[in-house]
């Protein structure tokens, strides 16, 4: 990933409200801790509803950065 597609990342997670979940229906935890959906750990996923915006919005900025959430296409 080059500097620039980094930044449009990141740039995309700021842009999003704090609050939209990641979730991509693409849900699999069946290997390890991270869904291979949205990037999020099966904790992150099971209290998703209970993180105040700022804890979404670190999650949002990790997963961006790390190339998640995946669609499908």
């Amino acid at each position: 990933m080059d500097a620039h597609e980094a930044k449009r990342k990141r740039d995309d997670a700021r842009s999003l409200n704090p609050s939209d979940s990641p979730c991509v229906a693409v849900c699999s935890t069946l290997y390890d801790d991270i869904c291979r959906g949205c990037g999020r750990t099966a904790m992150e996923v099971a209290n998703w509803v209970f993180l105040d915006d700022s804890e979404k919005r670190a999650v949002w900025e990790r997963i961006t950065a790390q190339g998640y959430p995946k669609r499908k296409g």
